[in-house]
């Protein structure tokens, strides 16, 4: 079973090859991208071939191309559009990979005539872990965002944030419009097409996908485990991700259930009086609950605590992560799990 053709049409070629570079290096995308430097190449290509997705330059946008056979066309912008292109949606080219992608992805979701995907998933089964503790301030999110980066060298990795306060928005600079607020709505939905809303809102770091956190705590509070189940199996099924991370919060309706749904569990924990008594009180409210099977996938860490001064603010102290002490504890932990 092939996949549905994305291609990218530009008459400069050096854009059109980079761009098809990073497309490539996306690996949950449910397209075979392929790339274009001419009306001619594209036309003979569509002629044996559906394309399902065109993203083409407003210079190479033609009669020609207008009569060809394409799921949907959207142009790529340097400004103002003729006339003749107002009944296609367009993105603006001169901006980051990222956010074209993410917005050709939105576009391409919307409207009637967005459909189901074929997408023949090329991978072994997903690896859900999370990332737990009933203890606050024991590096849980620090630990979560490293093992995220270093795995996605190698892997398709999604991380998640579910708490209820992320302080993602201070800690990157950043203020994104749409995020995990939106998936679970298009959960609430059961959006046919998950896959393509999750690449519409889709940030990366150092390879790592994740999607911005929730805005307010009670998009969190509110969704019930129907929800999280059903997103978790859409992702299982029909997304290229290859391990998910879920760095989860103390708020979650059904915790232990989303808990049993992780491979394994990473417990950041602290060795003073009060930690330990927590961390027993956890422990016996799970036996309690009839899941004593969540103890026995449950890795205890301890990770070190590390000084991050400095730097010009923005994804710095996200990215630097990985080469922090903390890293090479992520490193080695990686290193004995896999003997």
């Amino acid at each position: 079973m092939k996949r549905n053709i994305f291609a990218v049409c530009d008459l400069e070629v050096e854009y059109a090859v980079n761009f098809m570079e990073y497309l490539n290096r996306r690996k949950n995308l449910p397209f075979e991208i392929q790339a274009f430097t001419s009306v001619e190449s594209l036309g003979n290509f569509a002629a044996a071939q559906h394309i399902e997705l065109l993203l083409i330059s407003a210079r190479a946008m033609c009669r020609e191309v207008r009569e060809m056979d394409i799921g949907k066309v959207i142009i790529l912008s340097e400004g103002t559009l003729p006339q003749e292109m107002d009944p296609y949606p367009s993105v603006y080219k001169y901006q980051p990979s990222s956010q074209i992608l993410r917005e050709v992805m939105s576009c391409y979701g919307k409207g009637e005539e967005s459909r189901p995907l074929l997408f023949p998933v090329m991978k072994r089964n997903t690896q859900i872990l999370g990332v737990y503790s009933p203890l606050k301030r024991c590096l849980k999110t620090s630990f979560a965002l490293t093992l995220g980066q270093i795995l996605a060298r190698e892997k398709a990795v999604l991380y998640l944030n579910l708490e209820e306060y992320s302080g993602f928005e201070e800690l990157t600079g950043t203020s994104p419009q749409n995020g995990m607020s939106d998936l679970l709505y298009y959960v609430r939905q059961r959006e046919k097409n998950l896959v393509l809303r999750v690449n519409s809102l889709v940030c990366s770091v150092n390879n790592l996908d994740y999607i911005p956190p929730v805005h307010t705590p009670w998009d969190i509070r509110e969704a019930p485990w129907e929800d999280w189940e059903w997103l978790l199996s859409e992702l299982e099924r029909n997304s290229g991700y290859e391990v998910l991370i879920l760095d989860i919060g103390t708020e979650m309706d059904e915790i232990f259930r989303l808990l049993d749904r992780c491979s394994r569990i990473y417990m950041p924990v602290l060795s003073d009086k009060v930690s330990l008594a927590k961390l027993s009180q956890y422990e016996n409210l799970v036996r309690v609950w009839d899941f004593p099977q969540i103890l026995e996938k449950t890795v205890r860490i301890t990770p070190p605590f590390h000084l991050e001064n400095g730097g010009s603010g923005g994804y710095d102290y996200i990215s630097r992560l990985p080469w922090t002490e903390l890293g090479d504890y992520v490193r080695k932990l990686l290193h004995n799990h896999n003997r």
